[in-house]
């Protein structure tokens, strides 16, 4: 079993001392460091790796949604927050959970094992990518990551935030949470293409391009 590196962030120490003790008696997490400043923690993150972030939100100076957008790209996010009504600003900067203080050991391992299985997946699109002549991608829908073949794309419709990546065996779009530029750098430019500011088609699928539409079979877009 991988074990993950993680952080806590959390200006009240004693909900710092609970965190710490969760984390010692989860197997596949090992605790490197603990802060009472949000500052201090985005410090160390320029310095360090980690895989896991447990952050508060509501701290002096900086929330804990302003510093997982500065961490972005870095480590994976699990808020701790007495705030519910965060929670939609949690799913938009692609925190793995969302946890609800006060909130018991069960609630935390549950959330714990949803990093657990978010970097399994990854590692397993890793080795996938390496035998496969990268003929897939990997995307986060509804608290999942979902393999989409390449082949099967027919269509990708961008919707500010999010984009519809619509399939040959899916009854239904695929919708995911990223900007319809930066998935278009993952795919292939021999096989998808940039129609129009809101679609991405997939070439090998189109049967027809009429004045004004391109048409995929029975399915078309303007």
């Amino acid at each position: 079993m991988r074990t993950l590196k993680c952080i806590i962030v959390d200006d009240e120490p004693l909900a710092l001392d609970l965190l710490e003790s969760y984390v010692k008696k989860t197997p596949f997490l090992e605790l490197v460091e603990r802060f009472v400043s949000p500052y201090q923690a985005m410090q160390y993150l320029t310095e360090n790796q980690v895989d896991l972030v447990f952050l508060d939100i509501q701290m002096p100076g900086i929330t804990g949604i302003e510093l997982s957008k500065v961490i972005q790209n870095g480590p994976k996010v699990i808020f701790t927050t007495a705030y519910s009504q965060y929670a939609l600003e949690g799913f938009k900067v692609d925190a793995i959970d969302y946890l609800v203080k006060p909130f018991n050991y069960q609630e935390f391992l549950k959330a714990a094992n949803k990093a657990l299985t978010w970097f399994g997946l990854v590692n397993k699109q890793s080795e996938e990518n390496s035998t496969s002549d990268d003929n897939a991608i990997f995307v986060k829908s509804e608290y999942k990551l979902v393999k989409i073949e390449y082949d099967k794309i027919i269509y990708i419709e961008g919707l500010k935030d999010y984009v519809k990546i619509y399939l040959t065996d899916h009854p239904k779009p695929v919708l995911t949470l990223m900007t319809l530029k930066s998935l278009e750098e993952r795919l292939p430019s021999t096989q998808f293409m940039r129609v129009h500011r809101s679609y991405i088609v997939n070439l090998t699928k189109i049967s027809t391009i009429e004045r004004s539409r391109i048409v995929f079979g029975s399915v078309y877009i303007p």
